[in-house]
C-alpha cells in the first residue's frame, strides 16, 4: 500500500482545495496530530487523507452522517465517482484516554497518577511537578513521623493552593495508633484526597478519614477481590458505630455512610514494586471491573467507583493496553523513583537505570514483618533480599535473640547490624519511645516481639540508607521495584531518557500518555488494513517541549483546571 497516492484535499464548507501529494513524512505528521480527526479514503491512486475531519460538512449529495448512500466520501468537487471510506481516526488527545469523571473529581487534565512510595520517595517535589502538569501525585507518607507528614502537607498546600495532590495512608496492623494518628492529621489539615494502600482489612482509621467530611475523597489501592469488595461497598456498620461512639463522627455522617461506597476510586494493583501480590494486570483488571459492576447493581448505585490500573505500567504500550481494557486512569510507581524528582539518591537512580525485568525479587516487609508479608525489591547490586530472608527465618525459628545459635548471632551483628544487638536495641527503644511506646511494653513481656523489633530496625533503615545514598551500605539497600523498571529501561534505550539525569517524571508521564494515543491510533490503522501507514507512528521518547507542542499545551492555563 502506497503512502503517497492521491493529493491531500481539505474541505471547508462547500469548497475544497488541493494541498499537494503526500509523502511518508506528511502522513506521519498528520497521523501524529492526535488532537484532530483524520478521514482516510481510497482514491484511484491509493489511500488519501481528508484532514481536519471536524470541518467536513454534509451536503445534499450525502446522508446525514456525511457518507454517500454506498458508504463513500464525495470527490473534491462533489462530482464524479465517490471515494470509499477506509478509516476514520477520531481526535484522541491524552485527556480522552480514561474516565472524564476522574478528571473532574480531582481537578486534573490527564487520567494519570503517580503513586505513593513510602519514606518520602514519592516526594513533595514529585507531587508538585505532577500537579502543575495537570496530573495527580500522591505523597509517600508511609514510614514517616507525624512531624514530617505535617511539614509535607504544609508545603503542598502552600505551594499548590487549590491544586490537586494526594497523601498516602497505609495500613499499619502492628501500629494501629499510629495509623489513626495519621488519619487524624490528614483530617485536621483538610487534606481532601488520600490514597489508601496495603490494606488487608478495613480499619477505623481509613473509615474515619472517609466519613469525616463529604469533601474527602478516597483512592483505594487493592490487589485482592475480597479487599476490593470492602472498598466498593459502604463501610461496615460495626466500624461506623465504633467511630460514632468515640465521638469521631456525627450522627449525620454515620447515616450518610450507608448510602455510598467507601472508595471514590479503586486502583487495581497488579505486579508492582513494594507491597504486591504479583497478579497479572491482564487478568486482574477485568475481574475488578466486573466486581465493581456487580456490587454497584447490588447496592443500587447509579455510578460505581472508577477503576484504574497500577503495576507494570512503564511504556506507552502498557498504558495503551490499560486504557483499552477499560482503566479509568493509570498509576505509575517504580519508574517515578528513577526520576530526578523522587526522594531517593542518585546512587539508587543509577541502580534502577541498570535494572532488567528479571532483576527483582520478593523480600520480607518491615511494616508487616511478623505476618510474613513480602514486598518486591531490586536484587541487582544489593544483598538485602537474601539478608532479610535470613533474618525472617531466624525470627520464625527461635523464641528470642538469646536462643539463636552463637554463630548465627555473630553473622547478624557483623553482616546486617554492624553493631551489637544491645546497641541496636537501644536505638530501637529510642525510636519506639517516640513513635509507639506500646510496642516496648509488649517487647518487655515477649522476647520474640523484642527480636522482631530489632530485626525491623535493619529492614527499616535499609530503605533509608538507599534514600540517603549511604555508599558503604549499598549491599544493604532496600529499593522497592517491580519488573516495570526493566521494561522502561528497554523502551528508552538509545534515547535521551536512557540517562538517569534526564528522567523527569512529567516528561516520562507525557511520553506514556502521548505514546499510548499513537499506539491506539496505530491499532485503528492496522484494523483498517493500513499497516504501512501504521508503521509510520512511533512511540519513541520525545522531549517534553515537543509533546506539549504537538498537543497544543497552553502554559497559561491554570495547572489544576479540568481541560477535558
Amino acid at each position: 500500500m502506497t503512502t503517497t497516492g492521491e493529493p491531500l484535499t481539505e474541505r471547508d464548507g462547500a469548497t475544497a482545495r488541493a494541498v499537494g501529494p503526500l509523502t511518508p513524512a506528511d502522513v506521519a505528521a498528520i497521523l501524529s496530530d492526535v488532537t484532530r480527526g483524520v478521514v482516510i479514503v481510497r482514491s484511484p491512486h491509493g489511500p488519501a487523507i481528508l484532514p481536519h475531519a471536524t470541518r467536513l460538512v454534509a451536503t445534499p449529495w450525502t446522508t446525514a452522517d456525511g457518507l454517500s448512500p454506498d458508504g463513500a466520501w464525495p470527490a473534491a468537487d462533489n462530482a464524479g465517482p465517490a471515494w470509499p471510506l477506509l478509516a476514520y481516526l477520531p481526535p484522541l488527545p491524552p485527556e480522552r484516554l480514561g474516565d472524564p469523571g476522574f478528571l473532574a473529581a480531582h481537578g486534573v487534565r490527564y487520567p494519570y497518577m503517580s503513586g505513593a512510595m513510602a519514606n518520602g520517595i514519592a516526594s513533595t517535589r514529585l507531587v508538585i511537578a505532577m500537579s502543575r502538569a495537570g496530573m495527580l501525585g500522591s505523597f509517600g507518607a508511609a514510614g514517616l513521623s507525624l512531624q514530617r507528614i505535617a511539614a509535607a502537607v504544609d508545603e503542598l498546600q502552600t505551594t499548590l493552593g487549590s491544586g490537586p495532590y494526594c497523601v498516602n495512608l497505609i495500613h499499619s496492623p502492628n501500629e494501629p495508633a499510629y495509623e489513626m494518628a495519621v488519619a487524624e492529621l490528614l483530617v485536621a489539615k483538610r487534606v481532601r484526597c488520600v490514597e489508601a494502600s496495603a490494606y488487608l482489612e478495613l480499619t477505623p482509621a481509613v473509615v474515619y478519614y472517609r466519613l469525616a467530611s463529604p469533601e474527602n475523597r478516597l483512592i483505594a489501592k487493592v490487589s485482592r477481590v475480597e479487599v476490593a469488595s470492602k472498598f466498593l461497598s459502604p463501610p461496615p456498620e460495626r466500624l461506623v458505630r465504633e467511630l460514632l461512639a468515640a465521638g469521631r463522627i456525627t450522627e449525620g455522617q454515620a447515616e450518610a455512610a450507608a448510602r455510598r461506597p467507601l472508595a471514590d476510586d479503586l486502583t487495581v494493583e497488579a505486579d508492582s514494586g513494594g507491597h504486591t501480590d504479583n497478579r497479572p494486570a491482564i487478568c486482574l483488571l477485568p475481574t475488578m471491573l466486573a466486581l465493581r459492576e456487580r456490587i454497584r447493581r447490588q447496592n443500587g448505585y447509579s455510578v460505581g467507583p472508577r477503576v484504574g490500573l497500577a503495576g507494570g505500567i512503564a511504556t506507552p504500550a502498557a498504558a495503551a493496553a490499560a486504557f483499552a481494557m477499560g482503566a479509568a486512569y493509570i498509576v505509575t510507581g517504580s519508574i517515578n523513583q528513577a526520576c530526578v524528582e523522587s526522594g531517593t539518591s542518585d546512587l539508587v537512580r543509577q541502580m534502577l537505570a541498570a535494572a532488567g525485568q528479571a532483576d527483582v525479587t520478593m523480600a520480607p516487609a518491615a511494616d508487616m514483618f511478623e505476618m510474613g508479608v513480602k514486598v518486591q525489591v531490586l536484587k541487582r547490586g544489593t544483598m538485602f533480599p537474601m539478608r532479610a530472608h535470613k533474618l525472617y527465618e531466624l525470627y520464625r525459628a527461635y523464641p528470642s535473640w538469646e536462643a539463636i545459635p552463637a554463630a548465627e548471632r555473630q553473622w547478624v551483628e557483623k553482616t546486617c547490624f554492624r553493631a551489637t544487638f544491645e546497641d541496636v536495641w537501644q536505638q530501637t527503644e529510642e525510636f519506639f519511645r517516640r513513635r509507639d511506646p506500646a510496642q516496648l511494653q509488649r517487647a518487655a513481656r515477649d522476647p520474640k516481639h523484642r527480636l522482631a523489633l530489632a530485626f525491623r530496625w535493619y529492614l527499616g533503615l535499609s530503605s533509608r540508607w538507599a534514600n540517603a545514598g549511604v555508599a558503604d551500605r549499598q549491599l544493604d539497600f532496600q529499593v522497592w521495584c517491580g519488573p516495570a523498571m526493566g521494561a522502561f529501561n528497554e523502551w528508552v534505550k538509545g534515547s535521551f531518557l536512557e540517562e538517569p539525569h534526564n528522567r523527569s517524571a512529567v516528561t516520562v508521564a507525557l511520553n506514556l500518555l502521548y505514546g499510548a494515543c499513537l499506539l491506539l491510533r496505530r491499532q485503528m490503522l492496522q484494523v483498517a488494513g493500513l499497516s504501512d501507514w501504521a508503521a509510520l507512528l512511533s512511540d519513541h521518547p520525545l522531549p517534553r517541549e515537543e509533546i506539549e507542542r504537538r498537543l497544543g499545551w497552553v502554559q497559561a492555563a491554570t495547572p489544576h483546571q479540568n481541560l477535558a
